[in-house]
C-alpha cells in the first residue's frame, strides 16, 4: 500500500500534477470513442459523417459551373472547395471551410512538427509522454527549482518523442485530396436537360468515390443525340464559362 501511496503522491506533486489531470482527460477522451463508437471520423479530428459513409447524393445546381454538393457526394463548378456541415461544395476557390474539421492542419501542430496526424492523436502523444517524463522526473528528485527542471525537460522529452513517434503515423492518415474540375474530365456522365447547346445544359457525373455530382455542361457544336437519359463523355473544361465540354459516347462494348 505504501507504494500505492507514493505513486499517487508523486503523480500529484508538481510538476506531474499538471499533466496528471490533462491525462485523465485524454484517457477520458479515447475511452468515450471506444465506448461511444464514434469511429474513425473521431480519429480524424471532425471528419463529417457524410464524407466517410454518405451515399453521394448528388449535388445542388447553383449558378453556371457551380454546383453544391449534398451529404457525401461532391460538387463540381469553377473551383472546388470543402463546405459546412461535413459536405463538399464549388464555388470561389479551394478551401476548407468549417464543416470539414482541421485535424490535419493544426498550424500549431505543423509549426511544431507534428502535423500529419489528427490533432487528438498528437496531443493524447504529448500529453501521455510528459506525463511520464514528469513522474519519472519527481520520483527521482525533490526541491523546487529541481522540480523545475523536471517540468522543462518533461515538455521538450514529450515533444521530441511525439515528433519520432508521428513520422511512421503519418503514413495511417493520408490527407483527404480536394477534389478539382481534373477529375471530372476523362469521365463518362448522364444528361439530365432536355438537350445540350453551346449554352445550355447540364448532367449527372459520378466522382471517383462513388458519389454523384450535377455539372454544367457544354457542347461547341450541335448534338442531337445529346438528350435526357443519354450518355456522353466530359473530354475537357472551359475555365472562362465555367462549364464542362462533352461529346457523345456510347459506353456499349464494340461489336455488341
Amino acid at each position: 500500500m505504501a507504494g500505492t501511496g507514493d505513486f499517487f503522491t508523486a503523480a500529484l506533486a508538481f510538476p506531474t500534477a499538471l499533466f496528471s489531470f490533462a491525462l485523465v482527460v485524454v484517457v477520458g477522451y479515447w475511452l468515450l470513442m471506444l465506448i461511444g463508437g464514434l469511429g474513425f471520423d473521431g480519429l480524424h479530428g471532425g471528419h463529417g459523417v457524410g464524407h466517410h459513409l454518405g451515399a453521394g447524393h448528388a449535388g445542388h445546381v447553383g449558378p453556371v459551373g457551380h454546383v453544391g454538393h449534398g451529404v457525401g457526394g461532391h460538387g463540381a463548378g469553377g473551383s472546388v472547395a470543402h463546405g459546412a456541415s461535413g459536405g463538399h461544395g464549388a464555388g470561389g476557390g479551394s478551401a476548407h471551410a468549417p464543416g470539414h474539421g482541421n485535424g490535419h492542419h493544426g498550424g500549431v501542430l505543423d509549426a511544431l512538427g507534428l502535423g500529419g496526424v489528427p490533432a487528438t492523436v498528437a496531443v493524447s502523444l504529448l500529453v501521455a509522454l510528459a506525463w511520464f517524463v514528469s513522474l519519472a522526473g519527481t520520483v527521482l528528485t525533490s526541491g523546487a527549482p529541481a522540480r523545475g527542471g523536471v517540468f522543462v525537460v518533461a515538455l521538450v522529452a514529450s515533444w521530441a518523442g511525439t515528433r519520432a513517434l508521428v513520422r511512421p503515423l503519418r503514413r495511417l492518415f493520408p490527407e483527404d485530396r480536394p477534389v478539382t474540375r481534373a477529375d471530372f474530365v476523362g469521365r463518362a456522365c448522364v444528361i439530365r436537360t432536355g438537350r445540350v447547346t453551346a449554352d445550355f445544359g447540364q448532367a449527372e457525373v459520378t466522382a471517383e468515390d462513388g458519389s454523384t455530382a450535377t455539372v454544367q455542361v457544354r457542347t461547341p457544336d450541335p448534338e442531337p443525340g445529346l438528350t435526357a437519359g443519354r450518355t456522353a463523355l466530359i473530354y475537357d473544361y472551359d475555365p472562362d464559362g465555367e462549364h464542362f465540354l462533352v461529346a457523345p459516347f456510347d459506353p456499349s462494348p464494340p461489336g455488341l
